[in-house]
């Protein structure tokens, strides 16, 4: 069998180095339930939230916190349960800066984590159903399993100018055989 190890540094929220990937739902060493939303913070700047694929609670729960300018919450409600009508009115906001939201439909996607300063802070590896609310800082990808994603950000599209493009420089992800 193979494991998965995550590679992070500076001890980045909670985890420490080379932390096994089943508490990420990557490894099916171990069964989960329920594993809260992650909120990944480096040098008191948030850069990502996580719903695992697994994660259920009852009635609607904002990931994000209301200054935010994009929202996103879980939902589950019984069968029966209405949401009323609504409008959402034309209110003028001022957003700064582009989010993305990613919804991984199929296989395993490496999101690896950057500073402000384009320095490697650490990753987590998303499989099916795992959605991320990507905030601020820098981001890459490395596909590990095809995948097929969903990603929303705000609009309208502004071109090249949106970003800008860095060498990545982060660890190839561990795997270590038994």
């Amino acid at each position: 069998m193979i494991h998965s190890y995550l590679v992070c540094i500076n001890n980045v929220k909670k985890y420490k180095m080379f932390e096994p990937i089943e508490r990420l739902g990557y490894a099916t060493l171990a069964p989960k339930i329920n594993l809260a939303p992650e909120t990944i913070i480096h040098d008191g700047l948030m850069l990502a939230i996580i719903i695992w694929h697994d994660f259920s609670k009852q009635g609607t729960h904002f990931v994000t916190p209301d200054d935010l300018p994009q929202q996103v919450a879980y939902m589950r409600h019984p069968a029966g349960k209405q949401i009323l009508p609504h409008i959402h009115h034309p209110l003028r906001r001022e957003v700064i800066g582009s989010q993305e939201v990613l919804l991984i439909k199929k296989g395993k996607l490496r999101v690896d984590f950057y500073s402000l300063t384009q320095q490697y802070i650490c990753n987590r590896v998303l499989g099916a159903g795992d959605v991320i609310v990507l905030i601020s800082g820098g981001h890459g990808f490395s596909v590990l399993e095809e995948v097929e994603m969903i990603e929303v950000k705000q609009g309208p599209y502004m071109g090249d100018q949106e970003r800008t493009q860095f060498p990545k420089s982060s660890p190839e992800l561990l795997l270590i055989s038994e």
